[in-house]
């Protein structure tokens, strides 16, 4: 009986409510009846943030969709009155991991008629891309949730750090990143997320969409892990995977990021062809580099790199910016582009050790050429732990650059 199914649900609930809780920097408005919908990677936090926070707030109503029993429901009718025969009439309700449920749209679309205030979780991005904009339009307000940012690793143990200690953990962040469960409950970090990986992969991807060739998908996210912040586009993927079509590896790509996996960044071009052709592949969250990539010992370069995708990534979900990375004929970089609205405002350069002169003006050299052709003058290279102003004075246009250290940054990253 579905009935059965929410007082073992609801036990679970009691369960999580009791066990320790990182606050996050994430916040929810209820006084409205706008449907709120949670949306991230699985095991990020989006339902432990849901559950702790109405928790404060209100009693209210749950039902995890993650439950194979649950999705072959026919008559949702049933889903309402067992979840009150067991919560009691609520206002507030929270269904978690929404997108395993057929035509849940509709479903959703119901109760807020009937005056439920919801809150939706989801883990499949094409729940904001395309469901949402299509059904939910003007009616819903988006609350994004990644694992850890560096700020909430830190908060962690509630202990006031030294500057020396914030950047001590930025290595341990870096390396294992920011998966709150492997945290919290101190079990291996490398194990967890490599069975969350192989679960995400089979579960999200290649479950729901049928796929015959699961080592296919497997091998294309295997070598893009290993290969985070190197340029792609799907016709060079074929020459270095077993998959020959690009027709299948575009597929692919788009079910990977659609599960959170992996997302990727275009290429900056007033040509739209060349933005859509060249592309780089980041992952959702270092650990899973960690966890996955083929790598003898760690590539603080690529690391660094991959974290602050991760939060431009994040306030570009929030609709502040779009970002891309830059390249010229005579393939200089620069590994990030801000735009916001038609202007570019900032162009950020990742530059782990700037100590080699060599390695400083090269990387300065890019950042110039792309400030000349894009016209914005505000750059910035994260570093180590250099931190200056200094005027390239050696460059024809004599461009004031600033370098931040990388945890500083992190820790204070308004562009």
């Amino acid at each position: 009986m579905i009935k059965d199914i929410f007082i073992l649900q609801k036990r679970e609930l009691d369960a999580k409510l009791k066990e320790k809780y990182v606050k996050r920097n994430l916040s929810l408005k209820l006084n409205n009846n706008l449907i709120k919908v949670v949306i991230g990677p699985r095991r990020a936090g989006k339902s432990f943030f849901a559950v702790h926070f109405l928790n404060q707030q209100c009693k209210f109503g749950y039902i995890n969709f993650d439950d194979e029993k649950l999705v072959d429901v026919e008559n949702y009718d049933d889903l309402i009155t067992s979840m009150i025969s067991v919560y009691g009439t609520q206002k507030f309700v929270l269904l978690d991991e929404i997108q395993n449920l057929p035509r849940w749209e509709l479903f959703v679309n119901r109760l807020q008629r009937q005056g439920f205030n919801l809150v939706l979780t989801g883990s499949n991005s094409n729940l904001l891309s395309k469901e949402l904009a299509t059904h939910l339009t003007g009616r819903h307000l988006l609350v994004n949730v990644f694992p850890f940012s560096f700020i909430e690793y830190l908060n962690l143990n509630k202990a006031e750090l030294t500057t020396s200690e914030k950047r001590a953990k930025l290595a341990d962040y870096l390396t294992y990143g920011g998966y709150p469960e492997p945290l919290v409950k101190e079990v291996s970090v490398k194990e967890y997320l490599s069975t969350l990986f192989s679960s995400i992969i089979y579960k999200d991807i290649v479950r729901r969409y049928k796929i015959r060739s699961a080592n296919e998908i497997d091998d294309l996210s295997f070598y893009l892990i290993s290969n985070v912040s190197s340029e792609c586009s799907n016709n060079s993927l074929t020459k270095v995977t077993n998959i020959k079509s690009s027709h299948t590896i575009g597929k692919y790509l788009a079910y990977l990021e659609e599960s959170f996996i992996l997302f990727s960044l275009r290429r900056f071009s007033y040509k739209v062809k060349e933005q859509s052709s060249a592309k780089k592949i980041f992952c959702v969250d270092n650990g899973f580099i960690h966890a996955k990539a083929f790598k003898i010992s760690p590539d603080f370069g690529k690391l660094y790199e991959n974290a602050v995708a991760i939060e431009l990534k994040k306030m570009e979900m929030d609709g502040k910016y779009a970002i891309y990375y830059w390249k010229n004929p005579q393939q200089e970089e620069v590994d990030f582009v801000v735009k916001e609205g038609v202007k570019i405002t900032q162009l950020i350069q990742v530059c782990y050790n700037i100590d080699n002169p060599d390695t400083k003006k090269r990387e300065v050299r890019s950042l110039i050429k792309a400030s000349k052709e894009l016209k914005c003058n505000n750059l910035l290279v994260l570093t180590e732990d250099y931190e200056a102003v200094e005027n390239a004075s050696w460059f024809e246009n004599k461009a004031k650059i600033r370098f931040i250290p990388l945890w500083k940054w992190l820790l204070n990253n308004e562009l």
